[in-house]
């Protein structure tokens, strides 16, 4: 009976029904394609036309190789649904509408956000280099450097999530949730209970998770139940049957804010895999910061940006900056706290710049634990060319993947980067999620970003950059730990590699940038 079941709601439910009536539409739209060729003559000289004017818009585009190249090669060998999709994916009112509503909120934010001149003024005396980082951050990222922040790192799922409920049980006055997974089980039900309680006390409580969600972890009508509890909930990009471009832009991110001074971001999410409550791929690596100071506004600040998309109204932004952090000098836990955002609509990529600065001004080694390796020429770049300086470079890679086509692809660029002198190395116990990089002892990104195209230049994302901050010893503690348990892969591995693995990674490679 319970398989009778089990196959009713495979066949019946709405992701079944959401995916069927995607495939329609796209059914529909290449039919149309096929029937305009067939009968309509001229139909292609027009279209060879277009092709040639979007080519040239392509080439001409500022926008990454890689895109320029996938764009070339659909519409060159996919002509008809070549130029139809592109024009769908540039003509998307969906897109430009979360964008301009995005910078107005920056622009409003913009007092809460300056950088303090005397901050600045300190980081350029003791390291100029890290303060022109600053200034890019700021200037094209908004968000500014502080000192006057303490951050502890969590090198497990399970040390956060423990961490996380002692802090939610003190709140006193607001909690932002934002998190790309929540999915029912241990984690997610200790965590409600403890929003549930704070409600009754009269804390304010805002809960927002992405849309992806819906599809079959949470049922459509949830944020009906969270509202029921007093909960202010929102889901973000919800999926829909109908194609936009708008669906490929998730929320990526992970923030926790609670009452103004503590935040907590990086790679965990709230479902039971995070914390190794269930073995879905073997154990599962992840890491996480939490931050206590200033350097929490920028956060704060970062959540009602995405909460305020769909409001007609902004929410008052002084409410939430009323914490007075003067008396808790304490806090400082030396060097100093970046935290940034990164969105996919303002022709900005932070995420990767951040990476990059630190593979260029590393002069020892750089060290990194990401789940993915889908990258562009540039990053293969700067990650070659930092061992050529002399640089020790080291990837940490899963050993057991969560999407196999991710780590076909990866697979792909392992000969290309072990030849030029990068060392790669995969986590033996399981699956690696954490996204984080350290360099020279005196540098640490700890985030949402993997090492891929679509956190890189496709969703919202957020990370915490730290340089000569006292945790930054901790996490290279922890990346040193995790190699112990690692594989190192060699030249020999490449060559070995299942011919058939390597023939589809390669095929794999021509929309890489799509994935």
């Amino acid at each position: 009976m319970r398989k009778i079941r089990g196959l009713w709601k495979l066949l019946f439910g709405r992701t079944t029904i959401l995916i069927l009536m995607l495939l329609v539409q796209v059914v529909a739209l290449v039919g149309g394609f096929v029937l305009l060729d067939k009968y309509v003559f001229i139909f292609n000289y027009l279209l060879g036309f277009i092709s040639l004017i979007i080519l040239l818009y392509i080439l001409n585009a500022r926008q990454n190789s890689s895109f320029k190249i996938t764009w070339i090669i659909l519409i060159l060998f996919a002509p008809f649904f070549g130029v139809i999709f592109y024009l769908f994916t540039r003509v998307q009112p969906g897109t430009r509408f979360i964008g301009i509503r995005i910078e107005a909120a920056l622009e409003e934010q913009a007092p809460y956000l300056t950088q303090d001149p005397y901050v600045l003024e300190a980081l350029e005396e003791e390291a100029p280099e890290a303060a022109g980082l600053a200034r890019y951050i700021h200037d094209s990222g908004k968000y500014p450097t502080y000192r006057n922040t303490q951050i502890r790192y969590f090198s497990s799922g399970e040390e956060k999530f423990e961490e996380m409920v002692r802090q939610l049980r003190e709140a006193k006055e607001f909690i932002f949730l934002e998190y790309f997974i929540v999915d029912k089980g241990v984690m997610w039900d200790t965590v409600l209970e403890i929003l549930e309680q704070k409600v009754k006390e009269g804390v304010e409580v805002r809960f927002m998770y992405d849309g992806t969600c819906s599809l079959s972890l949470l049922p459509p009508n949830y944020p009906r139940k969270m509202k029921a509890l007093g909960i202010q909930c929102k889901v973000f990009a919800p999926i829909t049957p109908f194609l936009s471009t708008h669906q490929n832009n998730r929320d990526h991110r992970k923030v926790l804010v609670i009452d103004g001074h503590t935040a907590f971001t990086g790679g965990v999410n709230l479902a039971d895999e995070y914390i190794n409550e269930i073995e879905r791929f073997g154990h599962w690596k992840d890491t996480a910061v939490m931050l206590r100071g200033e350097a929490v506004r920028s956060f704060t600040l970062m959540f009602l940006q995405m909460w305020d998309i769909r409001e007609t109204m902004p929410t008052p932004i002084e409410p939430y900056m009323r914490y007075d952090f003067q008396m808790e000098t304490r806090l400082w836990g030396g060097g100093y706290v970046t935290p940034y955002g990164d969105s996919p609509y303002d022709n900005e990529n932070v995420g990767e710049r951040v990476y990059m600065d630190v593979l260029y001004s590393a002069k020892k080694y750089v060290h990194i634990m990401t789940p993915y390796l889908i990258l562009d020429e540039e990053m293969i770049t700067a990650l070659t060319y930092a061992v050529k300086r002399g640089v020790e470079v080291i990837i940490i890679m899963p050993h057991i993947p969560d999407k196999i086509y991710a780590y076909l692809l990866a697979r792909t660029y392992y000969g290309q980067l072990i030849d030029e002198g990068v060392r790669i190395y995969e986590y033996t116990p399981g699956f690696v999620h954490a996204k984080v990089f350290t360099s020279d002892d005196e540098k640490a990104v700890v985030g949402t970003i993997n090492l891929d195209f679509r956190s890189l230049y496709l969703h919202f994302e957020d990370a915490v950059y730290l340089f000569r901050n006292q945790a930054i010893k901790v996490i290279e503690k922890d990346f040193q730990r995790t190699l112990e348990k690692c594989q190192k892969i060699t030249k020999e591995d490449c060559r070995n590699y299942n011919v058939f693995k390597k023939l589809a990674g390669r095929i794999l490679r021509l929309i890489a940038p799509l994935m």
